[in-house]
């Protein structure tokens, strides 16, 4: 029940109601509804901050299981990531060791994605640090995976050619040396026969007659002839393919020219004493990628296992080389 206003008035000296007119009747509604709906928000506000509606529990549960699933899915990357490891080290050390390849660089098969922006959609949420290490994970395995099917590609492409590829591998001594008595001497730091001094032979040096045949040491074609008096003297290049080239020196005469292809065991030429060379001998060197190697890992098709270690003893010997 409204409560019931009075006013005292002086000159009957009496109090009178208060009669209020239909506008102030609209006015004193106006505010009260006003302030009812102040003070409502505020108690809404209010209890919201201390207690979650349904809609957001709802939401909250639904947050807690993506966030646990997200967790799940992190370890299986985990897990994932260990596997892709041992098959990228089999990949690495065994198939590609095999076919004579190198290996991929981990700079190359670790490398994330590029930009900084890429994962800047996701920034501003609670949960943002584990969606984004879980979106960067499943971008670098994917593309690990992606180096590794090109990968198994070229490793598919070197098997279809291994035949071809063990005919054009050095494989047999340039010199016919069944008793490996002409080693005079080896890969290694040699005492130069000129200059008397320390310094590396990057060959293998075949002593024999002038006039003995060269042979090739693996399929391949000639990259180039050339005559000189000094250095390797006369000498010859053949590009086996696969980054390996052979080269044969101090040649008395060659009979191939640049470009023909020849076959392993055919001659090529003769030894001799040309360029820097201080007796009738062969130098020979076997290159993989540009990089000089020692010679005596290549003659596997020529030696029994106990010729080789007898090989190695002889070529190993600290002597003076013959250029």
């Amino acid at each position: 029940m409204a409560k019931v206003k009075y006013y005292y008035d002086t000159k009957t000296l009496s109090y009178k109601r208060i009669k209020l007119s239909g506008l102030n009747k609209l006015k004193h509604l106006f505010y009260f509804l006003i302030g009812s709906a102040f003070t409502g928000l505020i108690m809404i506000i209010v209890f919201f901050q201390f207690f979650d509606s349904p809609k957001e529990k709802r939401l909250n549960r639904e947050i807690d299981i993506l966030t646990s699933q997200y967790e799940i899915v992190e370890d299986k990357l985990n897990q994932v990531d260990l596997v892709l490891d041992d098959i990228q080290n089999r990949d690495d050390n065994i198939y590609r060791v095999i076919f004579e390849a190198e290996p991929i660089p981990k700079s190359i098969r670790k490398a994330g994605y590029g930009g900084i922006n890429r994962y800047q959609n996701l920034k501003g949420y609670s949960n943002s640090e584990l969606i984004i290490n879980t979106s960067k994970k499943i971008d670098q395995i994917s593309k690990q995976l992606y180096i590794q099917s090109k990968s198994y590609d070229e490793i598919i492409e070197l098997a279809k050619n291994k035949t071809a590829m063990l005919a054009a591998l050095p494989a047999i001594q340039p010199v016919a040396n069944k008793n490996l008595s002409r080693i005079a001497s080896g890969y290694g730091y040699r005492i130069h026969p000129i200059y008397k001094t320390r310094k590396l032979h990057t060959g293998m040096d075949f002593s024999a007659k002038s006039g003995t045949p060269i042979y090739a040491t693996g399929d391949g074609k000639i990259s180039k002839v050339k005559k000189s008096r000094i250095g390797y003297g006369n000498h010859v290049i053949i590009d086996h393919g696969y980054g390996y080239k052979t080269l044969y020196a101090h040649m008395t005469k060659y009979i191939v020219h640049k470009g023909q292809k020849v076959k392993r065991g055919e001659v090529i030429g003769y030894v001799g004493s040309t360029g820097t060379s201080v007796a009738p001998h062969l130098h020979y060197e076997v290159q993989k990628n540009d990089r000089k190697i020692n010679p005596a890992n290549f003659y596997y098709n020529d030696l029994t296992p106990d010729e080789y270690e007898k090989m190695l003893e002889i070529s190993s010997q600290n002597n003076q080389s013959f250029d």
